[in-house]
């Protein structure tokens, strides 16, 4: 079998983390990322669902009534795409021991396990109401139709996380397209919740119900896991919703192997902010003493990524450490450290790069 230079199976864009795939790039990242190449990260296995007997149900007391929607009366609503990040709570995990020395539990995620897709949909607010949704709901439960998860011989049931209904009602989609096709099976299809900005686990796959309620539920998705644990969380704090802001470094350019000495090189990556755009890219080329502005290059929307680039000529050969930090909109800034939690969740620090820098060839 021919390998690429990491050894990984040619063809083949990602770190395999057991059934969890992180996404590798190597040079440029697109603005959307291809289908065969979006992150996958499932509890159980991906839910094998016939599209034409599928149906939504949505009931709880926080309706008027009980509904039942198939794809093809989804599908008659008024629909809206847009492109928009997702991105597991996770993403960064392994910086937690590589940067801050302490090893978390759970996939050992770098930073591939975010992508950017256009997703086309219905917003949520539209069934909700549609099916004579209550001023007194407070929450919709959303339930997906991957098997119960079982842990430690505990069956947990299907996996399933409450939304506030101001969110709900705000800019959560009900997605069946991803970037112009149907949802691939191990993305949700024929259907699924995008909750733009927020943890990856509240946007669930193979959507199957919709529970709205008058008074808040839990799951084990939003108490057990996906909840800030240790040292200074307290209920009050300890609730994972929005995205930190977080940046990286792609490239470096010129060749693979490292700049050049004495020539401009450009370096390359990318910002995002959960429900936020971005403001501000600075790198620092020699471990954070001194920043340079970097430029957003192309869009920059809210709960979605934005190039940038900036321009360096490295002053000598050897080693030097990159640094990366972005700002959002509302004024987050990238921290020397993230906040720790046992879980590993929401690694948000600005992450550092040991490039090496050859020397110029002669002539």
């Amino acid at each position: 079998m021919l390998r690429d230079r990491h050894g990984r199976p040619e063809g083949d864009h990602f770190v395999h983390h057991g059934t969890d795939l992180e996404t590798v790039w190597e040079g440029e990242v697109p603005h959307l990322t291809p289908n065969d190449r979006f992150f996958v990260r499932n509890h159980t296995g991906p839910a094998a669902v016939d599209a034409a007997s599928w149906r939504l149900l949505v009931t709880g007391d926080g309706v008027g009534r009980e509904a039942t929607y198939t794809l093809s009366e989804l599908q008659s609503f008024t629909s809206r795409t847009d492109e928009l990040a997702l991105e597991c709570t996770g993403n960064g995990r392994r910086y937690f021991a590589d940067q801050q020395g302490h090893e978390r539990p759970g996939t050992q995620w770098g930073l591939g396990a975010i992508g950017v897709a256009r997703w086309t949909g219905v917003p949520l607010g539209t069934i909700l109401r549609h099916a004579g949704l209550l001023d007194s709901a407070v929450q919709v439960m959303a339930v997906g139709l991957d098997e119960p998860y079982v842990d430690g011989g505990v069956n947990h049931g299907r996996v399933r996380r409450p939304l506030p209904i101001a969110k709900a009602l705000d800019d959560v989609l009900i997605a069946w397209g991803m970037n112009g096709q149907p949802l691939p099976r191990d993305h949700g299809y024929p259907a699924r919740l995008i909750v733009p900005g927020w943890v990856g686990i509240a946007s669930i796959k193979w959507l199957g119900e919709l529970r709205v309620t008058t008074t808040a539920e839990t799951s084990p998705w939003n108490t057990k896991w996906y909840r800030m644990h240790g040292v200074g969380w307290s209920d009050e704090n300890s609730t994972l919703d929005r995205m930190p802001v977080m940046s990286c470094l792609d490239t470096v350019g010129g060749p693979r192997s490292g700049a050049t000495v004495g020539r401009k090189t450009h370096l390359r990556g990318r910002a995002w902010a959960g429900e936020a755009a971005i403001s501000r890219v600075e790198v620092s080329t020699d471990g954070g003493r001194r920043w340079h502005d970097a430029t957003l290059v192309g869009a920059n929307e809210p709960s979605c990524w934005v190039a940038w680039t900036l321009p360096w000529t490295p002053g000598r050969a050897g080693s030097h450490d990159l640094v990366v930090r972005a700002t959002d909109t509302t004024g987050r800034r990238q921290p020397e450290r993230a906040p720790d939690n046992e879980d590993g969740y929401l690694f948000s620090a600005a992450v550092r790069y040991r490039v090496d820098v050859a020397c110029q060839a002669a002539g």
